[in-house]
């Protein structure tokens, strides 16, 4: 806010007679030419000089960052007051409703203070700034401002959770309460490391959705830390991001179960050692097995499984009765799973497709899958009619070639 205007005072000139003390000079009257030396001045002149006037101090200002009276501020932006004209003597900036002072630093000159602390959101700030002319005069400023209102804050979402286990397979999954409209920016505020040196890309599904993988799988036991400095971040639209978080993960060894049409059976890899193979069934002709890399999203003991959830109903050719699946490992959102079979449909396994999509195995088959692989592992699928799982049905980031899945526009 800029200072009002001193009020202008007139400087009268103020007229002096010149003592001169022994010779004449060019600027001295001679008086009468008859003065002896040492004479005093003549009786005509003044007796005395009119004292010189005292000098005033120009106008001080302050100008601060944020403005007064500006509302919406994003509160990672850091404040400050610059001083014209006058030394900082003191700034007090904290909120109007109360609480503490944020802490700032002063220059080494008394011009400037720079807040040295965050700003919260929805807040409305008071700055109370006292100064000193060059006169030695203290005046005190009082302004304010407001942060960005709770409407406006954007939050973010991130899968794996801190300190998690997962397979090498795992991509990182972040989403946002809001629409990123700049995503470079994002991006750019979100570090990712590995122990193992793997760098990897961003692939946005959505504009509330980002994935992050590298080129190949992960690499077996090794961690991951994801640091995410979101808070003042604009995502676009006046959403700015609210915190800043940093999480670590960790893979496991290498678990890979490839699922071959052509045999009717999974063979299951550990750390590259081939283990176990277990004949299965899969989707049938009307509703085909995706191909590809799927990975597992989630496991449970036992999972209602309903045909309305696909579509289906009474009714329809394919319907079935409602059942409770046992060791069921979710492999897709639209609901392919690994799990054990029906006991009508055991006579199928290794032989011929009779599922819905999913891969169907004996109790011993499903339950030795459900002990032994986890969030993140692998799961291939060969030779079946359909196309591969798509990124947005559970974790299908590898089934994109890496050229396309880190060259996105």
């Amino acid at each position: 806010m800029q200072d009002r205007k001193s009020r202008k005072w007139p400087i009268a000139a103020a007229v002096a007679t010149v003592l001169v003390l022994g010779g004449g000079t060019a600027c001295s009257p001679d008086n009468s030419g008859g003065s002896s030396p040492g004479a005093g001045p003549s009786s005509n002149a003044g007796s005395s000089s009119s004292a010189a006037p005292s000098k005033q101090a120009a106008p001080v200002s302050i100008t601060t960052t944020p403005a007064d009276g500006a509302v919406g501020v994003n509160p990672a932006e850091t404040p400050s007051v610059t001083a014209t004209n006058a030394e900082i003597k003191k700034v007090t900036l904290k909120p109007e409703a109360g609480g503490e002072p944020v802490p700032g630093v002063m220059s080494a000159d008394g011009a400037v203070w720079t807040a040295e602390a965050p700003l919260a959101f929805n807040t409305k700030y008071g700055f109370e700034v006292v100064l000193t002319d060059s006169a030695g005069k203290e005046t005190t400023r009082r302004q304010g401002f407001e942060t960005v209102l709770p409407a406006n804050e954007a939050n973010a979402f991130m899968y794996p959770q801190n300190a998690a286990s997962v397979g090498v397979g795992q991509p990182i999954d972040i989403t946002f309460s809001e629409p990123v409209l700049n995503k470079d920016a994002v991006e750019q505020a979100i570090k990712i490391t590995s122990t193992s040196g793997q760098t990897g890309a961003f692939y946005w599904i959505t504009d509330n959705k980002v994935r992050y993988r590298p080129e190949a799988f992960w690499a077996p036991n090794s961690a991951v830390t994801v640091d995410m400095q979101l808070f003042g971040v604009d995502f676009g639209n006046g959403m700015i991001g609210n915190f800043n978080e940093t999480r670590t993960f960790n893979t496991h060894n290498t678990r890979l179960a490839v699922v071959d049409n052509n045999t009717k059976t999974m063979q299951v890899f550990l750390d590259g050692q081939l283990v176990r193979t277990f004949p299965v069934t899969l989707g049938e002709p009307a509703w085909p097995s995706p191909s590809g890399y799927q990975v597992v999203v989630s496991q449970h003991e036992k999972l209602p499984f309903r045909a309305e959830s696909i579509g289906l109903s009474p009714g329809d050719p394919d319907y079935y009765e409602p059942f409770d699946a046992s060791w069921a490992s979710r492999l897709t959102n639209s609901g392919v799973f690994v799990h054990q079979a029906l006991d009508g449909a055991v006579g199928a396994l290794g032989r011929i497709n009779v599922s819905h999509g999913c891969v169907g195995m004996s109790a011993e088959g499903a339950k030795y899958f459900y002990d032994n692989f986890d969030a993140g592992d692998v799961v291939q699928v060969l030779n079946t009619e359909a196309g591969p799982v798509p990124i947005g049905d559970g974790y299908g980031d590898w089934n994109i070639p890496w050229d396309q899945y880190a060259g996105q526009p």
